[in-house]
């Protein structure tokens, strides 16, 4: 393999990897804002709404939904990494009695 291969396979996991694989907690929370701030936008009817409104609560649905999920992932991950830990502490306390 070329050096370049490595540097680009260590950026994206997977070469199909979607646009949100690595935003974390905080771009989770951005995705929801933002999401919200289009529903609103497009429910004030402020200029660059579409005719059909069902379209653009759509899109901002979209939007919310994959910061909800990112959010419950990283959320998830972070849960499992503590429980972890406190076996491993425990296991440690364990051994050392």
């Amino acid at each position: 393999m070329i050096d370049s291969d490595d540097a680009r396979s260590e950026d994206r996991p997977h070469p199909a990897a979607p646009w949100w694989w690595g935003l974390g907690p905080i771009g989770a929370v951005g995705l929801v804002v933002l999401g919200i701030a289009a529903a609103l936008w497009s429910f004030l009817h402020l200029p660059g709404t579409a005719e059909n409104q069902a379209t653009d609560y759509y899109r901002a649905s979209k939007v919310v939904a994959i910061g909800l999920v990112v959010a419950g992932t990283a959320l998830l991950g972070r849960i499992r990494t503590r429980a972890s830990d406190k076996e491993a502490t425990a296991t440690r306390e364990h051994e050392a009695a």
